[in-house]
């Protein structure tokens, strides 16, 4: 992949959201069939913390379907699991994604580093090592 000639550009595990999402879906679904089922022995507070159960497991899902990497003309963001974080291009040092790494991580300036899920070697160890050297491209040109 050579480096993106336009902005913006966002790099994320696009199978993993493909399928996190309507499996979070049905899972709420199932849940509400689930509680709406139960023997009439059970209470409203059961049912209810089905549904509930259903909407938990859900967003856990879509937390997981999160991670993306987005760069722009000012920087990027980087958006984990649970964190968002903006970067401005003079922040990154380097983009490193070494052998048996599971996704891409980013020495910034301040001496530390940053995970960047949105390019991970889970779904194409192939398309994450370009995707991290397209957006190491980015931060060489735009850096410095």
């Amino acid at each position: 992949m050579t480096t993106p000639a336009e902005f913006p550009v966002t790099w994320a595990p696009r199978r993993t959201r493909a399928v996190l999402v309507p499996v979070c879906v049905l899972l709420v679904v199932m849940f509400v069939a689930i509680a709406v089922a139960l023997p009439a022995s059970w209470q409203f507070n059961d049912r209810l913390m089905m549904v509930l159960s259903g909407v938990l497991f859900a967003g856990v899902g879509l937390m997981l379907a999160r991670p993306r990497v987005s760069a722009d003309a000012e920087g990027i963001t980087v958006v984990n699991f649970v964190r968002r974080r903006r970067l401005a291009w003079a922040e990154i040092v380097r983009v490193n994604f070494r052998q048996g790494d599971p996704w891409a991580t980013l020495d910034l300036a301040d001496g530390t580093s940053l995970a960047a899920v949105g390019i991970q070697s889970g779904l194409g160890k192939a398309q994450a090592i370009a995707d991290a050297r397209a957006l190491r491209d980015l931060v060489e040109r735009r850096g410095h």
